[in-house]
C-alpha cells in the first residue's frame, strides 16, 4: 500500500500520507485510491462530492457538522497550512467530547479521516491556504450545525491562541458543546 497511516488519540480519526514519488522534474502522489482506503478504515467508503475553498491566514472555519445526511470527511491542504480539528459527537463512544489537531499543509502532503459523527473546522496558519475536502453525503443546510470554536467545555489548543481568528458569523455564534445536538 501507498500510504502511511496513523491513527490519532482518538483512533477512528486516522492521519494518512501518501507516499510521494519525486525526482529533479517535480514529484507525484496518489491523493485517493478507493481499494487502499477502504483497506485502512476496514470499510468501504463512498464519496459524493469534493469541495475546495481557499483562506487567508487567521480564518477559522468550523467546528461545523450535519446532524443528518451526517459526512465522513477525508481532508487536505494543496496550497499553505491550516491546523485541522475533529471532536467526537458520538455519546456512545468513550471518545466523546475529545478532540484532536494536526498541521496539515501542502508541503506535508497529510490526509486526515474525519468519521461520520465527528465535527470538524480548521484553522489558517499561512498566508492563504487552500484546503480539499470529499464528503460522504452531500451539503444539507436544514441540518447544518456548528459549535463555538473557543468553547471551554472542549478547550482546543488552537495554535496562535493569542490573536482573534477570522470568523463568518454562523461560526462566532456557534453552540457551545453542552447544548450541541449528539449522535447516538
Amino acid at each position: 500500500m501507498p500510504i502511511t497511516v496513523t491513527p490519532t488519540a482518538i483512533p477512528d480519526v486516522l492521519v494518512i500520507e501518501p507516499k510521494v514519488f519525486g525526482d529533479d522534474r517535480g514529484w507525484f502522489f496518489e491523493s485517493f485510491n478507493e481499494k487502499d482506503f477502504s483497506i485502512v478504515v476496514g470499510e468501504k467508503v463512498a464519496f459524493v462530492q469534493d469541495n475546495h475553498s481557499s483562506s487567508k491566514k487567521g480564518v477559522l472555519r468550523g467546528l461545523h457538522y450535519q446532524i443528518e445526511q451526517t459526512q465522513g470527511k477525508l481532508v487536505r491542504v494543496c496550497h499553505g497550512t491550516v491546523f485541522d480539528v475533529a471532536v467526537d459527537l458520538r455519546k456512545s463512544f468513550l471518545t466523546f467530547g475529545k478532540w484532536v489537531g494536526v498541521e496539515l499543509s501542502a508541503e506535508n502532503k497529510k490526509q486526515l479521516w474525519v468519521p461520520p459523527g465527528f465535527a470538524h473546522g480548521f484553522l489558517v496558519l499561512s498566508e492563504t491556504a487552500e484546503f480539499l475536502y470529499k464528503t460522504t453525503d452531500y451539503w444539507h443546510a436544514a441540518s447544518e450545525k456548528c459549535i463555538v470554536w473557543n468553547d471551554p467545555t472542549l478547550n482546543i489548543q488552537w495554535p496562535e491562541i493569542g490573536m482573534q481568528p477570522l470568523l463568518n458569523p454562523k461560526d462566532a455564534n456557534g453552540v457551545s458543546f453542552l447544548g450541541a445536538q449528539y449522535f447516538l
